[in-house]
């Protein structure tokens, strides 16, 4: 089968248009990636080339060692995905040490896998020890969350607790909350290791006036989630164009009574009691 016949890259093309439709990804901004079964890659394999130069990856992931990844080119647009995938992605292997890459399909016009390459895979990593299941690291810069890192505390607790209140359906879909990287500079390892102390236990974080990463078991929950987190984060700076306060919303108690009927568990650490009726301020 050929690469781009395969469920997985078609899932993967279509989020990568999806996104950049919804207005999250101009000129070259964002990345994705997505850890390929093995299944999937024996289905591809005649299609792909195993003689590419290793290179490294610029951290250590030995827990995804000899594993293979589809992934968006450094410098590439997403809306060029659509027209031309080979040229815009890529598929890497992963050698045996977890220290180095190599391309096996794609970037038929040179190029190298985004310069997030580090954070990618040290959040698929940890994800990976989290929940086997967990195979889409995206990020993308989503306006409304982007501006809110400007005018609301960067504290996970507080940036969470304001997107829950927005729509019921936040603390259903991402029930552990929100994680927070303050401003650092994209593409080292600082702002990885950071990112993945939050997938550990998360599957948001947002990165303070950049943008936002999230990851997923497959590539419509992890977009859905994201589109989820921004049509919240739109709300709220839509509320917060008309008032500093909100004159009713969304309680703790409230919270605790989706448990049940939607068999999630929102965590307590969220539901503290707030001290002041201002927005942002507690």
């Amino acid at each position: 089968m050929k690469v781009l016949d395969s469920k997985f890259a078609q899932g993967f093309c279509r989020l990568c248009v999806d996104g950049f439709y919804q207005g999250w990804h101009e000129r070259n901004g964002g990345n994705l990636s997505y850890r390929i079964k093995d299944e999937e890659i024996a289905a591809v394999a005649d299609d792909l080339d195993e003689s590419g130069e290793w290179k490294e990856i610029g951290t250590t992931v030995r827990g995804l060692a000899g594993e293979y990844f589809m992934v968006t080119g450094s410098g590439k647009y997403f809306r060029n995905v659509e027209i031309d995938p080979a040229a815009n992605v890529c598929i890497i292997k992963v050698d045996d040490a977890g220290e180095n890459y190599k391309i096996v399909w794609g970037l038929v016009e040179g190029g190298r896998p985004t310069s997030e390459l580090p954070s990618h895979l040290m959040n698929l990593e940890v994800c990976k020890a989290r929940d086997p299941q967990i195979r889409v690291v995206y990020h993308c810069h989503p306006t409304n969350t982007i501006a809110l890192t400007f005018v609301l505390p960067l504290d996970g607790k507080i940036f969470t607790r304001e997107i829950w209140e927005m729509a019921t359906e936040c603390p259903i879909v991402f029930p552990e909350g929100i994680g927070m990287v303050p401003w650092m500079v994209p593409g080292g390892r600082e702002i990885a290791v950071a990112t993945s102390e939050i997938m550990k236990k998360q599957d948001v974080a947002i990165w303070a006036h950049h943008g936002m990463f999230a990851c997923g078991t497959d590539f419509d929950i992890t977009f859905g989630l994201m589109h989820t987190v921004e049509k919240a984060a739109e709300i709220l700076v839509k509320v917060m164009s008309m008032t500093d306060r909100k004159r009713q919303t969304i309680e703790p108690e409230n919270f605790r009574a989706l448990n049940a009927p939607f068999n999630v568990n929102i965590s307590e650490d969220f539901l503290y009691d707030k001290k002041s009726g201002i927005i942002g301020e507690y």
